[in-house]
């Protein structure tokens, strides 16, 4: 019996050995203070709020939860730093540069930090689109609007809580109601998360609107170019999608491929090294790393780093009047487009009114004329489309979401619906819908 005991401990000991090797739980511990640190970081340096509400808020969340009674940050606001650990272990460290946001500190390698000035990329004329609503927070006139914020803004006795910071309600161009948290305001940078895919795609919408990428090419890396690498076959749109068939694939586990890439100081890097795993155009699977291909793409297609904050703002948040607006790059000088953009509720409006309109603004075409309902099409048998969620489709997800709101079925969501937030929808008409 002794014999057999011996060998059933040695057994589990390699086991637990061999699964620590393939797994790396340091490795998703360190993805976990990295995503504290960041955004901690990212909330109050660029959003102003309170870093022990964040910290409450950020340790709350699903893959974080079962380290939160372990996990400590220490925050210098004279070196403007944010760094977390496990019990002082795993630290990771995130640095704020006026302008340009936070950025992660990998190793001992200094980050590309942009050498751009970004107040002076702000537009001083007046922007193409409209403005929404006066200084002032708008109140709802109509009882039912008032009841629906109120709602919005309460929280449930249990988790999931909804922990809302801003409802922004646009009708005919125009704010008819809004409400903040406390210490959110107007103007007040809110992270985006996914939302931020949202915003690549637009920057990828204009680029084709100009002629330099288009869907349909194959996507310009250079890494896959071997005659004999069947990746060379991935064109923008399967990345568009989440339909390349890379092994990139993102469930928010800490051990999930697709979240490695914020161990790394070139995300894009990391992503375009990932092996198929998948027949091209056959399979879909949710990825953040596949954005970060995109957002390499830009910042090649424009120039660089510099270029594409300035590509940014000339093209898209100047004609849309958006004004406060922080986009946030990696240690490599690529833009965070998986994740990381602040704007305020209005601003995120704004952005959201461009495909309502059909990607055209003050009668300039910023978009090309396909494109919106190009994006809205589904994908696969999913109710993801590129970029975006859509209701252009027969997915339970999508049909559960016009029964439920009773929103029309052209509508796009953009962001990752989660159980403890609200998707944000904007409406994109189809082609001779009424508006």
């Amino acid at each position: 019996m002794r014999k057999w005991a011996v060998i059933a401990i040695a057994t589990c000991i390699a086991v637990l050995a061999g699964a620590s090797v393939l797994f790396r739980p340091d490795r998703a511990i360190r993805i976990a203070t990295g995503y504290a640190a960041h955004n901690i970081c990212s909330k109050t340096f660029v959003s102003g709020l309170d870093p022990q509400a964040v910290f409450a808020e950020v340790s709350d969340r699903a893959g974080i939860r079962r380290l939160r009674h372990m996990l400590r940050f220490s925050l210098d606001r004279t070196a403007r730093t944010v760094d977390v650990s496990t019990l002082g272990l795993f630290r990771s460290r995130a640095a704020f540069h006026d302008g340009l946001g936070c950025v992660e500190q990998q190793g001992r390698k200094e980050p590309y930090i942009l050498k751009s000035d970004v107040e002076a990329l702000k537009a001083k004329t007046p922007p193409l689109l409209p403005e929404i609503a006066g200084p002032a927070v708008v109140e709802p006139s109509d009882p039912a609007l008032k009841a629906a914020l109120d709602h919005a803004f309460e929280e449930p006795p249990t988790p999931p809580f909804r922990r809302t910071k801003a409802v922004v309600v646009v009708h005919d161009g125009k704010v008819i109601a809004e409400r903040y948290a406390p210490s959110i305001g107007i103007d007040t940078p809110l992270l985006g998360f996914s939302m931020t895919k949202s915003v690549v795609n637009a920057l990828i919408g204009i680029l084709t609107q100009q002629g330099l990428v288009t869907p349909s090419m194959p996507a310009p890396i250079p890494e896959w170019r071997g005659a004999a690498d069947p990746r060379r076959e991935i064109e923008v749109e399967h990345l568009m999608r989440m339909t390349s068939g890379l092994d990139l694939d993102e469930t928010n586990s800490g051990f999930d491929a697709s979240s490695r890439m914020f161990l790394e100081g070139d995300t894009a890097a990391y992503a375009v090294n990932a092996k198929m795993i998948a027949p091209l155009g056959t399979r879909w699977h949710y990825s953040s790393a596949t954005t970060q291909i995109l957002a390499r793409i830009v910042r090649d297609a424009v120039g660089g780093p510099e270029q594409t904050l300035a590509f940014a703002w000339r093209e898209l948040f100047n004609p849309l009047g958006m004004r406060n607006v922080t986009l946030e790059f990696d240690a490599s000088g690529t833009l965070q487009g998986s994740t990381y953009m602040l704007a305020s509720a209005r601003d995120w409006a704004k952005f959201g009114l461009l495909y309502l309109n059909d990607g055209a603004v003050g009668g300039k075409r910023i978009l090309h004329e396909d494109w919106v309902d190009f994006c809205a099409a589904a994908t696969l048998d999913t109710d993801y489309a590129a970029g975006f969620w859509t209701n252009r489709s027969e997915h339970p997800n999508a049909r559960g979401r016009v029964a439920a709101r009773h929103a029309p079925r052209r509508v796009l969501c953009f962001g990752r619906p989660r159980p403890a937030y609200r998707d944000h929808a904007v409406t994109a008409p189809r082609r001779g819908a009424a508006r």
